[in-house]
């Protein structure tokens, strides 16, 4: 089975949520015009780091975000991994995945595990305590959060249990720009899976971002991959050849984790 993936490299409009939606609404519009399966945005796309303000502007319970992208889903009959936002709760903010598919129902919600300290989220941010699995096309995925891709052993809760795609969210700093690229590609080789990854573009009052959003197949080979510049990519994915890589070389077959510790 082959399935068309878009990911929108988004400049995000540091603390205005309203002008991001507008943004969203339109790269939306124009990414349709080549008829994928599946959109990604970035993480945090709706406000951006804009994190001493999270209070005013985060989205209580994500109510307004789901209410969004599910009339998206439904008007271009999509699928969408909708970044990440920041999503207001009785107990503080978190840092929340919502995947809603084509008929604009919510199918999935994760908050980011892994807070990234070098960025404050620790003092702003709630970490997530769920797994990030899912089924869109009759196909297991999960969606992770930016720092959660340095944690190998996260992701490889999600592939031992059968994912075949991994989407990746992300706001990553340019600096780190080889971390993000190599990252990616070992997550990959090593999960034996599509690595789906959605980087934002742009800069804010602290950080420039790094961009180069990228679909990388089982094998660790990069499909496209985006530069530093706001735009949208777009790739055909074969999930057979997750099945084929798998078969070839059986690493999940061939894992011995009783032998391994923290």
């Amino acid at each position: 089975m082959s399935l068309k993936i878009a990911c929108i490299q988004l400049d995000i409009a540091f603390g205005h949520p309203e002008e991001n939606k507008k943004r969203v609404r339109t790269e939306i519009e124009k990414v349709m015009l080549q008829q994928p399966d599946i959109i990604v945005l970035p993480e945090l796309w709706s406000t951006g780091y804009d994190l001493t303000r999270l209070d005013a502007i985060a989205d209580e319970d994500g109510s307004d975000t789901k209410a969004f992208i599910s009339e998206l889903s439904r008007l271009y009959n999509v699928h969408i991994v909708a970044g990440s936002i920041a999503k207001k709760t009785d107990t503080g903010v978190t840092n929340t995945m919502y995947v809603v598919n084509r008929h604009g129902e919510i199918v999935s919600e994760y908050s980011k595990l892994h807070l990234f300290k070098l960025m404050d989220e620790h003092l702003y941010l709630q970490p997530g305590e769920t797994e990030g699995l899912f089924t869109l096309e009759n196909t297991l995925c999960a969606g992770v959060i930016c720092y959660d891709i340095r944690f190998p052993e996260w992701l490889r809760v999600h592939t031992t249990k059968g994912a075949e795609i991994v989407f990746v969210v992300a706001e990553w700093p340019l600096p780190r720009l080889n971390h993000w690229r190599v990252l990616l590609q070992a997550r990959a080789i090593e999960n034996q899976c599509y690595v789906i990854a959605c980087n934002r573009a742009g800069k804010d009052p602290n950080n420039i971002f790094a961009g180069h959003s990228m679909v990388i197949d089982p094998w660790g080979e990069i499909i496209t991959e985006a530069d530093e510049n706001p735009c949208s990519i777009v790739a055909q994915i074969d999930l057979d050849k997750v099945k084929q890589v798998r078969k070839q070389i059986p690493i999940f077959a061939d894992r011995r984790p009783e032998r391994y510790t923290n």
